[in-house]
C-alpha cells in the first residue's frame, strides 16, 4: 500500500497561469547573494544541546537516498531499515528520544526500485520518493518521461523528483518550460513532485531564479538544486537564490513551496548552515519534511557520528556507521 507524502500543513500549489512579464523581470544580484551565503557558516553557530537536538531534527528532513547503477533490492531493503531506525538503538536511549519515533523523511530510489521499497517500508509512515523523466539528464522522448512518471505512481511513489529540460532554460524558452513541467505535474496525480533545476548547468543565478518561477508557476510543489550528478550540485549562493524565490512566490500566490537541495551535502556542519539558512530566510514552517529535505546519501552517516561524539566525548571510525 502506498505511503502519503506526509501531511500537507498548507494547501498545496496548483501552479498559476505562465506570467513572461513576472519572469523577464527577475533579476539575481550575484556579489550580493554570495555576501549574504559567505556570512551563514560564519556567523551562526549552533553548540552542544542545540546542536544535538538540531542533529535530530535534520534526520527528520533527509531523503536516503541510493541513486547507483549496482544498486541490489537487498541494498534498498538495507536502506530502508536505516531510514526506519537511523540511529543505533544506544544512541536513541542516551539521548532519551526513544519516544520520538525519529525517521528519515523519505526513501529517494530509481523507478525498478520503488516496489522493493514501498514493501520494506510498509507500516512505516515513510513515502518512496523516485527520481523520474529521464533522470539525471532528462534526453529521453517526452512521452516516455511522462509514462515513467504515471509508472512510478502506480508503483507506489508517493512523490516524483522530475528533471527539467536544461535546454528550455538556457534558450529562454519559458513557454516550453512551463508546458513540460505542467505536464509532469499533471502526470503526478497526488503524488507530490519536486522539480529538479540543475543549477549546475544553467550558468547564472538569474537562470536560476527564473527557472524556478517557472516550475512554480507550473505547479511544483518543491524546488530542488540537482540530480546529485552535475560537476557541481548544490551551494549556499544557489540555495539562498532558490530559496527567496519561493518567498516572492508565496507573496504573490499565498502557496508555500519547499525546497530540497541535494549533492554534496555529507557533513553534519553542513546540514547546520543549511537549516539556518532555512531558519533565517523563511522561518520555522521550513524546518518540517513538507518543506525542507536534504538530498543525501553519506550524510546520515555523518550525524550518527556526530551524535556519538556527543553522547560519548569521542570519535568513533565511520565504518561503525554504515548507511546500507
Amino acid at each position: 500500500m502506498p505511503v502519503a507524502p506526509h501531511p500537507a500543513r498548507f494547501p498545496r500549489n496548483p501552479g498559476i497561469p505562465l506570467d513572461l512579464d513576472w519572469v523577464s523581470s527577475v533579476q539575481a544580484n550575484t556579489s550580493a547573494v554570495e555576501r549574504r551565503a559567505g556570512s551563514l557558516g560564519a556567523r551562526r553557530s549552533v553548540k552542544k544541546d542545540y546542536q544535538a537536538a538540531w542533529l535530530l531534527r535534520a534526520i527528520t528532513l533527509m531523503d536516503l537516498t541510493t541513486l547507483n547503477g549496482d544498486d541490489t533490492r537487498g541494498k534498498v531493503r538495507r536502506l530502508c531499515a536505516k531510514a526506519k531506525r537511523p540511529l543505533r538503538q544506544d544512541l536513541v536511549e542516551a539521548l532519551g528520544v526513544q519516544d520520538l519515533n525519529i525517521t528519515t523523511g523519505a526513501v529517494c530510489v530509481y523507478h525498478d526500485m520503488i516496489g522493493t521499497a514501498v514493501e520494506a517500508l510498509e507500516g512505516s509512515g515513510i513515502p518512496v520518493a523516485a527520481v523520474s523523466t529521464g533522470f539525471p539528464d532528462a534526453l529521453s522522448p517526452f512521452h516516455l518521461r511522462v509514462q515513467e512518471i504515471e509508472e512510478s505512481v502506480k508503483a507506489g511513489a508517493a512523490e516524483i523528483d522530475i528533471v527539467i529540460s536544461r535546454r528550455h532554460v538556457l534558450s529562454g524558452d519559458w513557454q516550453a518550460l512551463y508546458d513540460e513541467m505542467r505536464a509532469y505535474r499533471e502526470a503526478c496525480g497526488e503524488a507530490h513532485v519536486k522539480a529538479i533545476i540543475s543549477t549546475g548547468n544553467l550558468g547564472s543565478l538569474r537562470n536560476v531564479a527564473r527557472a524556478s518561477h517557472v516550475c512554480m508557476m507550473a505547479g511544483a510543489d518543491f524546488i530542488k538544486t540537482s540530480t546529485g550528478k552535475e560537476s557541481v550540485n548544490a551551494t549556499l549562493p544557489v540555495s539562498l537564490t532558490m530559496v527567496r524565490t519561493t518567498r516572492e512566490y508565496e507573496a504573490r500566490t499565498g502557496y508555500k513551496i519547499g525546497f530540497k537541495p541535494a549533492g554534496g551535502i555529507s557533513k553534519a556542519k553542513d546540514a547546520l548552515v543549511y537549516m539556518s539558512l532555512m531558519k533565517e530566510e523563511r522561518g520555522n514552517d521550513w524546518l518540517e519534511p513538507d518543506l525542507f529535505r536534504f538530498g543525501a546519501s553519506s550524510l546520515l552517516g555523518d550525524i550518527e557520528r556526530q551524535l556519538e561524539h556527543f553522547v560519548t566525548g569521542r570519535y568513533s571510525a565511520a565504518f561503525r556507521h554504515g548507511i546500507s
